[in-house]
């Protein structure tokens, strides 16, 4: 509690009034910290990207394009499949020696879901080599 003046009278009374002095230099301390540390939080790494363009690769004719458009049908190098059809070829395609790539093509308009059952049911069969086909970006 702040008393008053230094005067030497008794009527003198205590003043009542909180010194704002001290709490105003704490939160321009805290401000000042607050500033400089800022910055340092962002966790975004500022890299400079390398711009590259890949040429199309050549499709081996062991290699298996797994197709599967909007709708959700599956087709096996062209050929429309069914779900036991696409299971038994990939068990088939998995036993040989060497292995040949599943290259994945998906409509961009198909659910993840019927992507995924694909990827599990290569994986669950023992193919390995398993590859997703893009087309390029347009140039700019």
């Amino acid at each position: 509690m702040a008393f008053g003046g230094f005067g030497s009278g008794a009527g003198q009374q205590p003043v009542a009034e909180i010194n704002m002095i001290p709490l105003i230099d704490v939160m321009l301390v805290l401000l000042v910290i607050f500033i400089v540390t800022a910055p340092l939080l962002t966790h975004a790494v500022k890299i400079e990207l390398p711009h590259a363009s890949s040429t199309p690769a050549m499709t081996k004719p062991e290699n298996i394009q797994l197709a599967i458009d909007a709708q959700g049908r599956v087709f096996w190098n062209g050929q429309a499949v069914s779900e036991t059809d696409w299971r038994t070829r990939m068990n088939e395609a998995a036993a040989r020696q060497p292995q040949p790539e599943l290259q994945l093509r998906a409509d961009g308009a198909v659910a993840y879901r019927n992507v995924a059952s694909l990827m599990s049911d290569a994986a669950r069969a023992g193919l390995t080599k398993i590859g997703f086909v893009t087309d390029p970006a347009p140039a700019q």
